[in-house]
């Protein structure tokens, strides 16, 4: 049995379902986020490809792209019409494989046996002409042996494209690349295998499992190894997504500097999150606090539930005893999060 995965990637997702209701936006810096005010606080979720070419992307504070682009056409989030869009594309490629992994809105693995004639471009290709068929959107796929490869080639077919990594493939492309080109290694790991003299993916490969395991742990270490070295399950969950986690967090338009102030916003979001936890079915184990001070540093503290629960007094007894960690200071972000039991 000869085995691909397929990693479908839709592009500029949030800005292309914006740009197929109101066609006039084609071809402009178009930039989605918040209630689509740029004087507010706020970050953009998703910008197009125009605004990304002058500066402007995922995480960019609404304020800093409205001064990077002036011009640019200012959008709020509409979470229900997006995944009524998502749900559509879903839809169309469930009609390819049964084995669909949805990994968000806009992404998801496709697992794919035996394609005709070998030719898992070919079904790339077929995937891209039904989302386009179904929804009107373009899609970037990725083509490898398992899912790492897969994620990892569609950036280098981006954008509408369709790009093929495979092991034969795997160090002529990312050989003498940081690690963090890794799907799944940030700057701090990153930072960590620096410390290690493992600056290239060729090095991570190579590099002593034991010595990784002593630095990470038994179980990351060998993880580092095998994702530099291009190994990863081929297996596709063949389950809608589930959430791992329900939260809620807010920008406040004005500084927050009564300390009390910020512990009664902890209070207000913990319980409605202790409400959606309730609503879902499933419990609580852990919850974690986000608070971002004045200018923008982000801090995070966690407490584990003592028990798996829905209780909202143990949710909110936990976002407090995480509130109860921070030294006081003014405030211009607040957010709980609950992590779900499986």
């Amino acid at each position: 049995m000869t085995r691909w995965v397929l990693h479908v990637d839709l592009d500029q997702f949030l800005a292309a379902v914006e740009v197929l209701r109101h066609p006039e936006l084609a071809g402009l810096a178009v930039v989605v986020g918040g209630d689509g005010d740029p004087t507010k606080r706020g970050v953009v979720s998703t910008a197009s490809y125009e605004a990304r070419a002058l500066g402007v992307g995922s995480g960019t504070p609404l304020r800093t792209a409205a001064k990077r682009i002036p011009d640019a056409v200012f959008l709020p989030v509409d979470r229900p019409h997006y995944e009524a869009a998502s749900a559509t594309v879903m839809a169309a490629l469930h009609e390819v494989t049964d084995e669909v992994e949805e990994l968000g809105w806009d992404e998801a693995f496709l697992g794919i046996d035996d394609p005709p004639d070998d030719d898992p471009e070919a079904v790339a290709r077929d995937v891209q002409r039904r989302v386009l068929a179904a929804s009107g959107l373009h899609c970037s796929v990725g083509i490898g042996r398992n899912r790492l490869q897969a994620k990892i080639a569609t950036d280098y077919g981006k954008p509408a494209g369709v790009f093929r990594l495979t092991a034969a493939t795997w160090f002529d492309l990312l050989g003498d690349l940081p690690p963090s080109a890794l799907w799944g290694i940030g700057g701090k790991t990153s930072t960590k295998l620096a410390e290690l003299g493992i600056a290239t993916v060729r090095d991570l490969a190579g590099a002593d499992v034991e010595a990784l395991s002593a630095r990470f742990g038994p179980t990351t270490g060998p993880w580092l190894q095998r994702i530099g070295a291009g190994r990863d399950s081929a297996a596709v969950r063949e389950s809608p997504r589930e959430r791992r986690s329900l939260g809620r967090e807010v920008t406040y338009q004005q500084d927050l500097h009564d300390w009390d102030d910020v512990r009664a916003q902890v209070v207000e979001l913990a319980t409605r999150v202790a409400g959606e936890v309730a609503e879902s079915g499933r419990d609580a184990v852990r919850v974690v606090l986000k608070v971002r001070f004045v200018p923008f540093t982000t801090r995070t503290s966690s407490r584990v539930l003592p028990e798996p629960t829905t209780s909202a007094t143990a949710i909110e007894q936990a976002a407090l005893e995480a509130f109860a960690r921070f030294e006081p200071r003014a405030v211009r972000l607040v957010g709980v999060r609950a992590e779900l039991s499986r």
